[in-house]
């Protein structure tokens, strides 16, 4: 399999491009910054240098031909504003479907966030406001076009405690919060489960393991 993360140099995408190749899948990891290459080379990633925040889908598109699978796995990060949350979150995200489209590659894993939805209601907090609408509103582009195959993952509370590899998963989770090892995890065993295509899932730690958790399930 090759593999073709957006924010390649995330927490969990690195997470995620380790365990793809080792064993064995190709991996390619697109940065903003080249400085970031070697951390992808030591976890066994190509690393292809790309703002997407300028690029066209001419710029996007040739990397990901021959890929069978692209994930979205980017943000405009903490400490960003209003804007970048615009450009990033929902901006780009999108930029890679209509990239994956022109290149012919229909897997579409997106990692998005619970409360997620394009039509956020506004609270105290303005720059989380426009992340959840950022992130709803690429959700719904992506999940709208016939010409993907898409799994859109929202895990909760993101830290950074050792996976358990246990999971829980539904339509809609109680508040919670969610190791990054495990939601690389997840993304892993979506990409090797086809029955994920169609599905839009919450994702908080558990007591299931994310195999089950990811193939069995009472979303549909």
């Amino acid at each position: 399999m090759r593999v073709v993360i957006a924010g390649g140099h995330g927490k969990i995408a690195l997470i995620l491009e380790r365990l793809l190749a080792e064993r064995g899948d190709s991996v390619v990891g697109l940065i903003r910054n080249p400085s970031q290459a070697a951390d992808l080379e030591a976890a066994g990633a190509e690393a292809v240098v790309i703002d997407l925040e300028a690029a066209s889908v001419d710029d996007l598109a040739p990397h990901l031909r021959g890929a069978d699978a692209v994930v979205f796995a980017a943000g405009a990060g903490p400490g960003s504003g209003a804007a970048r949350k615009e450009t990033v979150d929902r901006d780009a995200a999108i930029l890679l479907a209509d990239a994956a489209e022109a290149a012919n590659v229909a897997r579409y894993v997106m990692v998005s966030s619970t409360g997620a939805d394009a039509d956020a209601p506004g609270v105290r907090d303005e720059v989380f406001t426009a992340y959840l609408r950022a992130k709803g509103a690429a959700d719904d582009n992506v999940r709208a076009r016939p010409k993907l195959d898409v799994t859109v993952i929202r895990p909760g509370h993101l830290t950074d405690d050792p996976g358990t590899g246990q999971v829980t998963t539904a339509e809609h989770t109680l508040r919670g919060s969610i190791p990054r090892a495990d939601v690389a995890a997840v993304i892993l065993a979506v990409l090797d489960t086809p029955r994920t295509i169609g599905q839009t899932f919450e994702l908080i730690a558990g007591d299931i393991p994310i195999t089950a958790a990811v193939t069995t399930s009472d979303r549909e």
